[in-house]
């Protein structure tokens, strides 16, 4: 029987109560969380986003940024390293079902994907998604890697940070341009290729279980099969289905539940519940997370191809609500619990620094989502909104 999207977020829940019990540690070791990545395994949840005749659970956009929510409200830092796989799932399948290629490019796509899947189903293979280079907002905008053309695939030559599952990832799909074509490739560079290596210390304020070192890759050859999507595809993507960079923003959303439930329980077994301060925060606190929530599913469910200006400027919206209610909503858990709220191993002391590390994530940051949307009908053309 095909798992329906109740049964899949109501799995997250399970899981995600395990994986809560091992936050404390993982936050204090800054160590990846291989035993929640196990767990994840055995439940068949690699293969989330992979459609259920592939071998995979079937779950739509929809309904994975409802499990990332579910999964965010337990563990953040295992939700978010989480996404960073899934996410290559989603663009490799819905995603990519939804735009344009002409008959070989689509062959291709299908047969390349089929093996992709079938390593997670068959191998549990763990897939990142390391973007990020440091150098230019924007989601086709800022990279240097190169991937130079030899026989039979490419010679892969640049550097990733904030590369999330660093250490963890069978598979880190990077995006990178060939000498002469502006189209961004989407690879996959295997662990232990010749050529790749994973540098720096590991010591972050927050998200400290999502191991995130930086990613370097010197004439990294990568097989022609394991270029995901034809060239362009990432670009038609990026433009034309928007909506798959609001994914980091589930975990948040999620974490803001959980700071909730954190806040709620302390103060009753404080005996602190009935004081009128404490309610009043408790109440702004509430408005918060289910503005953040509301606009999260209103963006989520209308995400999709070719979405209308209207659909891109709520998503922009979502993004900052989300990842700015979390840390709104952590403050002020902090403020109303007190000063021993701000002791280890309280969850609460985690959960704030964990909710501080969101406004900043690219490609869609907090300052890029307000840039635009301050331009929003009164600068740009609402026609093409950037990517």
């Amino acid at each position: 029987m095909t798992a329906t999207p109740s049964d899949l977020i109501g799995a997250a829940g399970e899981l995600g109560a395990r994986f809560e019990k091992r936050a404390e540690q993982h936050d204090r070791e800054a160590s990846f969380p291989f035993d929640d990545f196990a767990d994840l395994r055995e439940a068949g949840f690699l293969a989330l986003c992979i459609p259920a005749q592939q071998g995979g659970l079937g779950a739509d956009f929809a309904t994975y940024a409802r499990v990332s929510r579910e999964l965010g409200r337990h563990a953040p830092a295992t939700a978010l390293a989480f996404n960073m796989h899934c996410v290559t799932m989603l663009v490799t399948g819905q995603i990519a079902d939804d735009l344009a290629w002409t008959p070989d490019e689509r062959d291709a796509l299908v047969a390349r994907r089929r093996a992709l899947y079938a390593g997670v189903v068959e191998q549990g293979h763990l897939h990142a998604q390391p973007f990020s280079e440091g150098q230019a907002a924007g989601a086709l905008a800022g990279y240097s890697t190169t991937a130079e053309p030899v026989d039979g695939g490419y010679l892969v030559s640049g550097r990733k940070i904030f590369a999330s599952l660093s250490d963890a990832a069978d598979v880190h799909n990077v995006v990178a341009v060939a000498p002469g074509d502006p189209r961004i490739r989407l690879l996959g560079v295997e662990k232990g290729a010749e050529g790749l290596r994973i540098e720096g210390e590991w010591d972050p304020l927050g998200m400290r279980a999502t191991s995130s070192r930086t990613l370097v890759m010197d004439r990294v050859f990568v097989p022609v099969e394991h270029e995901w999507l034809p060239p362009g595809g990432f670009d038609q993507a990026a433009t034309r289905w928007p909506h798959l960079y609001l994914t980091l923003s589930f975990t948040y959303v999620g974490l803001a539940l959980g700071v909730l439930e954190a806040t709620r329980r302390y103060l009753r077994e404080a005996n602190r519940g009935a004081n009128p301060v404490k309610q009043h925060g408790w109440a702004e606190m509430q408005l918060a997370t289910e503005r953040a929530e509301a606009l999260m599913l209103r963006a989520v469910d209308e995400a999709g191809v070719d979405p209308s200006p209207d659909a891109v400027r709520r998503a922009w919206a979502s993004m900052v609500t989300s990842m700015e209610a979390a840390p709104a909503v952590a403050s002020t858990a902090l403020r109303l619990c007190g000063g021993r709220a701000l002791l280890k191993p309280q969850a609460l002391e985690r959960l704030y620094r964990d909710a501080r590390c969101g406004a900043t994530m690219l490609p869609w940051s907090v300052d890029v989502c307000l840039e635009r949307l301050g331009r929003a009908g009164l600068v740009d053309d609402d026609a093409e909104p950037p990517a």
